[in-house]
C-alpha cells in the first residue's frame, strides 16, 4: 500500500465518522399556489431530512504533488479553476450539511500529514 493510499484511506475514515456525528437540520419546502406571491396558499410542503441542498469538494494544492496526481490518477480529482485539483464529494445524496462534514474532516486529515488542503462548499 503506497503512502498516498494509507492517507486517502485515514481521510475517508475520518470524513465518514464526521458525518456520523453532525447534526442535521431538517428543512421543510413549501409550494405555494402562486409562487410569486409568499402569502398565497401552501399547495404541498415536503420534509428533507437531509437538510439543506448544496455541493462540497476538497481542494488540495499544488496540482503537481504526489497526493494530488494521486487522486487524480484514479479519478477521485480532477483540475480546479482555483488552482490545483478539488475532489468532489459524491456522497450523503444532497445533504450540504453531510458534504461538509465530511470534507473539512478529511481535509484535516490532509493537512495533518503535511498536505495543503481545504473544504469548499456551496448551497444549491
Amino acid at each position: 500500500m503506497t503512502t498516498e493510499q494509507t492517507i486517502y484511506e485515514q481521510a475517508h475514515a475520518a470524513g465518514c465518522q464526521a458525518v456520523e456525528r453532525v447534526t442535521v437540520n431538517p428543512m421543510i419546502v413549501e409550494e405555494r399556489a402562486n409562487p410569486l406571491d409568499d402569502q398565497s396558499a401552501i399547495t404541498r410542503s415536503y420534509l428533507v431530512n437531509d437538510g439543506v441542498c448544496g455541493f462540497a469538494s476538497v481542494l488540495v494544492r499544488p496540482a503537481n504533488s504526489k497526493f494530488a496526481k494521486y487522486l487524480v490518477s484514479l479519478n477521485l480529482a480532477r483540475k480546479s479553476y482555483l488552482g490545483g485539483v478539488a475532489m468532489s464529494v459524491h456522497y450523503f445524496n444532497q445533504s450540504l450539511t453531510k458534504k461538509e462534514a465530511y470534507g473539512e474532516a478529511f481535509a484535516k486529515v490532509l493537512a495533518l500529514n503535511g498536505i495543503r488542503a481545504y473544504c469548499e462548499s456551496r448551497m444549491d
